[in-house]
């Protein structure tokens, strides 16, 4: 499963993600030109993509209902 974060600071092959207040350095050796404020789908602590900021506010709406239907 892979999740969105948005990047909130870049230093070399890393960056600091923040996934809805929870914040977490991954690599981003896999994708080219990442910027502070881009959203990243990660995986296994490495970023897979760069997405839309759209896509990424979907992608965590659905994983929080998952979640919510996991404890139902």
């Amino acid at each position: 499963m892979a999740i969105p974060g948005e990047v909130a600071s870049v230093s070399g092959d890393r960056a600091v993600i923040d996934i809805t207040g929870i914040r977490r350095e991954v690599s981003i050796a896999l994708v080219d030109r990442v910027n502070v404020g881009d959203y990243l789908l990660v995986h296994a602590g490495c970023a897979i993509a760069i997405i839309d900021k759209q896509e990424a506010m979907e992608t965590l709406e659905l994983l929080r209902q998952l979640a919510g239907n996991i404890h139902d």
